[in-house]
């Protein structure tokens, strides 16, 4: 009999949205797959485009739901955008934060100084998701955009699954940016293998599964990080998206749900 897809590997790198919960909810099977997986002693790192959200709050809300979880296992793309901007722009420079309160924290501890208009000339603008971001925000940012400013992005994802249904993510509001300033923003986040690599690293990974609901983030990301992949069909695409794939989208495995990880007969289910 094929052994089950979790005895290949000796950590798991969950996305979250879509996997672990959608809104503020845990999807089906979820508590019971990550409970079954720190029985068996086996490392979690979740690794979220989320920028809205410090660790500390994604490790709480896992909790909360019934997935205890650490901050120190949680790698978001604020941090990674923040990181990415620091390389090119200067300590010190004046940054117009398109986002939450945490990404703005974060530019503030990496020594820049955070303005609220692009009448202040920032040298940068960088885009994270909040829910509770305005049309004025977005306008500010284009006029930033519009007059110089470098811009930046934690992440691209243009949907993202809530309790309701799909939502249009931190890609669809950066399309609004683009669309009134003819360009694009060096980003930060999946599909960029680095989240996935320095979450492997810092569990002491050598042959972690990704898992993921989104082909053109969490799939694509994995792959380029040269790690196992698999799909899992509770969020955003399904089978025949993966049939219209692209190669380097496409995932080692497909799971119908996060109990597939453990299910023998189901191991072989490749995409």
């Amino acid at each position: 009999m094929t052994r089950a897809v979790i005895a290949h590997h000796d950590g798991v790198l969950f996305d979250l949205d879509g996997v672990l919960y959608a809104g503020p909810g845990a999807v089906d099977g979820a508590v019971e797959a990550l409970a079954e997986l720190r029985r068996r002693e086996i490392p979690c790192a979740f690794v979220t485009n989320n920028a809205s959200r410090s660790a500390d709050e994604v490790a709480g809300h896992l909790t909360d739901l019934g997935m205890p979880a650490s901050p120190h296992e949680v790698f978001g793309s604020a941090p990674a955008g923040v990181s990415l901007m620091a390389r090119e722009i200067p300590r010190g420079a004046r940054v117009l934060v398109t986002g939450s309160r945490y990404l703005r924290q974060l530019v503030e501890d990496g020594g820049f100084q955070v303005v609220d208009s692009a009448a202040d000339r920032p040298a940068a603008v960088i885009q994270g998701f909040d829910p509770q971001l305005r049309w004025i925000d977005l306008a500010e940012a284009a006029y930033a955009v519009n007059d110089g400013a470098r811009w930046f992005a934690t992440n691209c994802d243009l949907t993202i699954p809530r309790e309701h249904g799909i939502a249009p993510g931190n890609g669809a509001l950066i399309e609004a940016v683009g669309r009134a300033t003819g360009t694009i923003p060096t980003a930060a986040g999946k599909p960029e293998p680095v989240m996935f690599v320095q979450a492997a690293q810092a569990l002491g990974l050598q042959a972690p599964l990704v898992i993921g609901d989104r082909l053109d983030t969490d799939i694509l990301g994995g792959n380029r990080a040269r790690f196992t992949t698999a799909l899992v069909l509770t969020g955003i695409d399904t089978r025949e998206s993966v049939g219209a794939a692209e190669a380097a989208s496409r995932p080692d495995h497909i799971l119908e749900t996060l109990a597939d990880l453990f299910a023998e007969d189901l191991a072989g289910a490749t995409a």
